[in-house]
């Protein structure tokens, strides 16, 4: 049977329509030659999403959307469908998120609980949460960061005010008096420490010298010698005052006789009166030959 030439055209184009289908979803990054599952996900807003966006689990890739559709049925809600791997379980309880871009874009994460009993059935709709990144947290922050920012403004003023005052001028001033005399009183310091104090140190090492040589020269005495001298002399005095106060003994009976005291007394009485009288009557004794005349 021979093919008509039309027909092979036919064929061509079909084939050629296909294999450029096949190719732009390749390069959108559709999976050609395997089978897969798809769900939809309930969004109150998917804004910045788009179609073939990567899906992830637990930040891994699983799976493409494959369309985004606005919910008539129930209005200000939007139904993203989703293309995931077969083998991906979703189990029941799961969510979805969107987490918005720094720099635009939105992802689509799956959030996976731990319910091994359950999954959804390809199909099912699974319950989103709206994009909640970084740039709705930062416009929810905006009314504290206005209000931090007037405070730091407030702060600010505060502190120009108190820069400005002339008690602050005045406490500088004296700051810098005081750094002065701290200056002045840091080099007298270092010249009291380069001057004064070695000559300080010389002293001391000469007087602790002269204190070793002092003590050397008192090593070098007799000591012992001189002590036992001492103690000599000592018991030689105990041993003649004891001997005076013995009554028995010659001179404790010269000390104690009171017959002695009474004759030295009288002698003396006895010579006093001599003088007194060779001073008054000198005549009476010039007859001694100690004139050598009569």
């Amino acid at each position: 049977m021979k093919i008509k030439k039309e027909t092979k055209i036919g064929l061509t184009g079909a084939i050629a329509l296909v294999l450029l289908f096949l190719g732009i979803n390749f390069l959108k990054g559709a999976k050609l030659f395997s089978t897969q599952n798809t769900y939809y996900i309930q969004f109150s807003n998917a804004k910045a999403l788009s179609k073939n966006s990567t899906v992830y689990a637990d930040g891994y890739d699983v799976g493409r959307v494959s369309n985004i559709l606005y919910d008539y049925n129930r209005p200000g809600q939007v139904l993203v469908a989703i293309e995931v791997d077969r083998g991906l379980r979703i189990p029941r309880g799961s969510s979805a998120r969107l987490d918005e871009a720094v720099l635009g874009g939105c992802t689509l994460n799956l959030l996976l609980t731990t319910n091994l009993t359950d999954a959804y059935h390809p199909g099912d709709t699974i319950q989103g949460s709206d994009a909640n990144g970084l740039l709705s947290k930062a416009a929810d922050m905006m009314p504290q960061i206005e209000q931090t920012v007037a405070r730091v403004d407030s702060l600010l003023a505060s502190l120009n005010r108190l820069v400005e005052s002339p008690h602050v001028q005045a406490i500088l001033q004296n700051t810098e008096e005081v750094t002065a005399h701290l200056n002045q009183s840091s080099q007298q310091l270092n010249s009291l420490l380069k001057n004064d104090v070695p000559q300080m140190t010389s002293t001391f090492n000469r007087a602790g010298e002269n204190v070793v040589t002092l003590t050397e020269n008192l090593n070098q005495l007799q000591l012992q010698a001189t002590l036992d001298s001492v103690n000599t002399a000592v018991g030689s005095l105990h041993k003649l005052l004891a001997q005076a106060q013995d009554p028995d003994g010659t001179l404790g009976r010269m000390m104690n006789d009171p017959t002695l005291y009474n004759n030295l007394n009288h002698t003396i009485q006895s010579a006093d009166s001599l003088v007194t009288d060779l001073k008054t009557n000198p005549k009476r004794y010039v007859h001694f030959s100690v004139f050598g005349k009569k």
